[in-house]
């Protein structure tokens, strides 16, 4: 058995032009190589149009690929569709229930559609992780645009699929909507399930995922775990505030610096870890007699290296 989850091998997407609106070919996904691993939180990084959706789609079954291997579970997409897709359960960004129905009737139904036989179905235990237990018998039409949200996770989960794929799960939702689906995520993760998340929220995919790939103009641009892709980036900011005014003439004796004084007693300044370090910071401040009364400092985060990545491709 693979260790991955999904993998793709040259996977090639062209949707052909088209003479009456006069399109010329588009190539939304180009020798795109992944490996997810089991068990994983991936997410999956890129601006709009980057063939984030159109790879999604090809998994369900929505788009077929114009080239390459794809195998979901060990199962191959092409040869073994139907093992494939029903090895993953997948949340869209749309909203598609019945309004007619309720949460219950809507993951009684999707379950027969999987093939579920009635006694083996989850019902009660679906509405109960997502929270949605005391909503069984309302009618879908009635339920908040978050409750949805939620409900579209159960909707995905009818039939234990290994792998569940979140496509821009909290898009719109307030904050405390978010904190609550990032639990749940968390939770079914921790029960084994191997999560796939897309989304524009890049402090999301911080908080998160434990790998993360970044796709731009249908190629894959980087692919990591979060740990060592954070780590890119070297560079660092502190902010420093006095109990006296700085005075500007300070500015030049900070070598591999960029010093900025921001307000009469502050001072932030810019620099790589391999040239300087805090302390020779702080250091020259106080042969300036300056005394320091607060220090704060800023890492480097996704969205630093997301703007570095897709700017260069």
């Amino acid at each position: 058995m693979s260790q991955y989850a999904i993998e793709t091998i040259g996977l090639n997407k062209t949707y052909a032009a088209n003479k009456k609106l006069k399109t010329q070919d588009k190539h939304a996904l180009i020798d795109f190589d992944i490996k997810i691993p089991r068990g994983s939180i991936y997410g999956l990084l890129g601006p709009n149009g980057a063939g984030k959706s159109t790879f999604i789609n090809i998994l369900a079954g929505l788009v077929l690929k114009s080239a390459g291997l794809v195998k979901i579970w060990d199962a191959d997409l092409e040869t073994q569709q139907r093992l494939a897709r029903a090895s993953i359960g997948i949340v869209p960004q749309e909203i598609n229930l019945d309004p007619f129905f309720t949460p219950a009737q809507i993951l009684d139904i999707q379950g027969g559609l999987y093939g579920v036989r009635k006694k083996d179905r989850r019902t009660e235990e679906l509405l109960e992780l997502v929270g949605l237990s005391d909503k069984a018998g309302a009618y879908a039409r009635s339920l908040s645009g978050g409750m949805k949200r939620r409900l579209m996770i159960a909707k995905a989960l009818v039939h234990t699929p290994p792998i569940l794929i979140l496509d821009e799960p909290t898009a719109g939702v307030d904050v405390e909507l978010r904190q609550m689906l990032w639990k749940n995520i968390r939770a079914l993760n921790k029960a084994g399930t191997t999560i796939v998340l897309t989304t524009h929220y890049l402090e999301e995919a911080e908080e998160l995922c434990d790998h993360i790939a970044i796709i731009d103009q249908g190629k894959k641009i980087k692919d990591s775990e979060k740990h060592a892709l954070l780590a890119q980036i070297d560079s660092k900011e502190i902010h420093i505030t006095t109990t006296s005014e700085i005075p500007h003439a300070i500015l030049t004796q900070f070598e591999h610096c960029s010093p900025e004084i921001t307000a009469p007693h502050k001072i932030t300044l810019r620099y790589n870890v391999d040239d300087t370090n805090a302390g020779k910071i702080i250091s020259t401040l106080q042969k300036q007699k300056l005394e320091i009364c607060d220090i704060s400092t800023q890492e480097p985060d996704l969205e630093d290296i997301f703007i570095s990545l897709t700017s260069k491709a």
